[in-house]
């Protein structure tokens, strides 16, 4: 559980400095609500996780983009700011 809050806490501070979210309008959400959005046409899942980590998981969410979630600042103004973007590391 403390590893969920981690990643949690870590993809929250990275949606803040991207611009992408305010505090207000940033929270998580649970596999089962991140399952009913995945496909749908305003919605984009970005898998945060290291390069490393992403290599050698067998969890991948189908649909989803991969960004160094460190690196955001050469990736972060790619995504519309209309649409709403999940970032995820677990």
């Amino acid at each position: 559980m403390l590893k969920y809050a981690v990643s949690v806490a870590v993809v929250v501070l990275i949606a803040l400095a991207c611009g992408i979210a305010k505090a207000d309008d940033t929270h998580a959400v649970t596999k089962e609500q991140l399952l009913s959005m995945s496909g749908k046409p305003d919605v984009i899942i970005i898998d945060v996780r290291t390069h490393y980590d992403w290599d050698h998981s067998n969890a991948k969410i189908k649909g989803a983009v991969r960004e160094e979630g460190l690196k955001f600042g050469s990736w972060m103004n790619k995504y519309p700011k209309d649409k709403t973007i999940v970032l995820y590391c677990a």
